[in-house]
């Protein structure tokens, strides 16, 4: 049974300079892959080469000499081919961290004006205004408090400071113990005696009380 809602689609992440980038790697791989052959095959051609000459085989080892020389070009252009592929590798990704980075940027940017729409400079007057209206109000309040207080009343402040500071500090130090709870259980209540009430008698014709 098929899927009814069919296959939902996600964006793909990967874009075309990652697809570039990938491309540009894996053609400097086969190029590496090709220079470590050539060269194995270089070393065969030398030692070859070798002993053909100790074989008296002069000819033949002055032609692979000459064919290895063409290698040894080849050798050198696939050295370059990769510098430059790995060159060109670099400057995307790097041009990739630009990218992020001013978009980073752009997002920062949008932020801070949106917060100074929202802060304007009216209100940021006010809050200024304010601000400065709150420690005035505090600088005359230690003023008059200052003024109004002698030299004695600071002294007995002083004093009375550190006596509370004395009285926390032994508080802190010594343990205060709260009286234990009883565990004997406590004694019966004595019942109360119901007060009796006086009987009532009658004689001629009169309610006498008892």
């Amino acid at each position: 049974m098929g899927n009814v809602f069919g296959r939902i689609e996600r964006p793909s992440r990967v874009t075309e300079q990652d697809r570039a980038i990938l491309q540009l790697k894996q053609q400097r791989d086969k190029l590496k892959q090709y220079q470590r052959k050539l060269t194995v095959q270089l070393e065969k051609e030398r030692l070859l080469a070798k002993q053909l000459l100790k074989d008296g085989r002069k000819e033949r080892a002055l032609l692979l000499l000459k064919k290895k020389r063409y290698q040894d070009q080849l050798l050198d252009k696939t050295e370059t081919q990769i510098s430059n592929l790995e060159r060109v590798v670099q400057d995307l990704e790097f041009a990739q961290i630009e990218v992020k980075v001013l978009e980073g940027l752009k997002i920062g940017n949008d932020c801070l004006k949106k917060m100074h729409e929202a802060l304007s400079i009216e209100e940021i007057e006010r809050i200024m205004e304010e601000t400065q209206d709150a420690v005035e109000y505090q600088k005359q309040i230690d003023e008059m408090l200052a003024g109004s207080l002698s030299q004695e009343d600071e002294e007995a402040v002083l004093a009375e400071l550190e006596a509370i500071a004395q009285i926390s500090s032994v508080l802190k130090d010594e343990d205060v113990k709260l009286p234990e709870v009883p565990n004997e259980p406590l004694p019966p209540v004595p019942e109360l005696k119901k007060e009796r009430k006086p009987a009532e008698v009658e004689q001629d014709g009169e309610i006498l009380l008892a």
